[in-house]
């Protein structure tokens, strides 16, 4: 893991906390002057530690998870557990599980990717060798392209064998597998440029590598660009491959449906439609004013909800922000209904006790209490409503078009403080679950 190191146990200024960040995720020096300043600071006594995260775990390896939840709540995490912090977050793991059973998992999770990733440089012998394309591999068609793709492909094979490299011979999903190849190694040199980390292109080959297999794996979704800045601070924080893709697996399942693309709309349309049903609730001036701005579909906001904030935010601040709203959307029925294979984990059942309840995060608790299942009333659309709401004055007062509404939500780059962002879009929670039942 990059810079892992346990805190010497005392107390430390602001800038040496920020001196701390900046050697777990080092800026190159020509880029400083161009990263937002970074909101998120290690607070002794708030921030999930190594030792408090230690003495979460019972003997056996059981996870108080309420405990766990209540921390991140107070100062989110520090960056030398954030990876193993974020497989519980995102599900990866059942905090009933033992360390045995939880090893087990792993290593089958290993083992699975392994074979999948085996499969992948069958047919493109490309992967797994720390190298990646950046230009088409096969035409449209399925043919493979004549001229030299780049020189970083020496004398590799890329066609493969697996189909003996006759073209005829490939079938319609590995074609458009490998149409997306280059596109993911165009994405994958534009990720995080700022890190020192990606400017190792062993790095950068791990990002492509992963990205490749799922969109393998996931044929129904492939990949969309977006996904890679999903994938980018997983690959980060955990340093096994096989593990950082099962975490990236992990948070796809719950923002997959934003990546689905059917014939003239893309999944996070429907996350845009719940924003426009929120501020027409509880705000029905606002979004008057939006729809008279012909922004009524909330097309503004969709990079927002697409990449939950990455660009909205510094690196480190997105990553804060992540495990805030990952840790108040938390429910410990996440794990089973993933491996179950249902997509959904609301409902607590005859165990909606307060002593259970304490095992979700704030903002799923809620909607435990409201008896709401709706997958559409996720935190980021709040989040995003309550960005909206903070930029009510400006927005009534001077847009005259979406493009101003564009601009003014533009402020908010480098400026948002996720703790706060977070807590606001609790409050609009509350009062648009109260305005509905009225």
């Amino acid at each position: 893991m990059l810079g892992c190191v346990k805190l010497p146990r005392i107390l430390m200024t602001n800038t040496a906390a920020t001196n701390e960040l900046d050697s777990f995720y080092p800026v190159r020096p020509e880029c400083q002057a161009d990263i937002p300043k970074t909101r998120f600071k290690i607070k002794p006594g708030k921030t999930l530690s190594a030792r408090r995260w230690d003495a979460a775990f019972s003997k056996d390896g059981h996870l108080d998870i309420a405990k766990v939840l209540r921390r991140i709540h107070r100062g989110g995490v520090h960056p030398s557990i954030k990876g193993a912090v974020w497989e519980f977050l995102l599900g990866c793991f059942d905090v009933d599980s033992t360390f045995e059973e939880r090893n087990g998992i792993r290593r089958q999770r290993r083992e699975q990717y392994g074979v999948w990733k085996d499969e992948c440089q069958r047919m493109v012998p490309l992967i797994g060798t720390g190298k990646f394309v950046t230009a088409a591999i096969i035409t449209e068609d399925g043919r493979p392209v004549e001229e030299e793709i780049s020189c970083n492909l020496q004398e590799i094979d890329i066609v493969g064998s697996r189909d003996g490299g006759n073209p005829s011979g490939l079938d319609k999903k590995v074609t458009e597998w490998k149409l997306t190849l280059h596109q993911i190694g165009l994405d994958v040199v534009r990720t995080d440029r700022a890190l020192v980390f990606y400017e190792n292109e062993d790095n950068q080959a791990k990002l492509w590598d992963i990205l490749a297999v799922y969109a393998w794996i996931d044929g129904e979704v492939g990949y969309m660009q977006g996904m890679n800045d999903i994938c980018s601070p997983i690959i980060i924080l955990l340093e096994n491959e096989a593990d950082a893709f099962w975490c990236f697996d992990h948070a796809m399942r719950r923002l997959r449906e934003n990546f689905r693309c059917t014939t003239g709309t893309i999944g996070v349309q429907s996350q845009l439609s719940t924003l426009s049903q929120i501020i027409k609730t509880v705000d029905p001036k606002l979004h008057q004013h939006l729809e008279d701005l012909d922004g009524g579909e909330y097309l503004f906001a969709f990079r927002m909800l697409m990449v939950l904030f990455r660009r909205e935010f510094s690196f480190v601040d997105s990553l804060y922000l992540w495990e805030m709203m990952w840790a108040m959307e938390y429910n410990p029925n996440m794990f089973l209904s993933y491996e179950s294979g249902s997509a959904s984990t609301g409902g607590v059942g005859s165990n909606g006790n307060d002593k259970h309840l304490k095992r979700y995060g704030k903002f799923e608790r809620k909607n435990v209490k409201s008896g709401s299942n709706d997958q559409q009333l996720a935190l980021p659309v709040f989040l995003v409503a309550s960005v909206l709401e903070a930029k009510n004055k400006r927005i009534l007062k001077e847009a005259k078009g979406l493009d101003d509404v564009v601009n003014i939500l533009g402020d908010v780059t480098g400026n948002l403080d996720a703790k706060k962002a977070c807590n606001e879009a609790l409050k609009l929670h509350r009062k648009y679950l109260s305005k509905i039942k009225n």
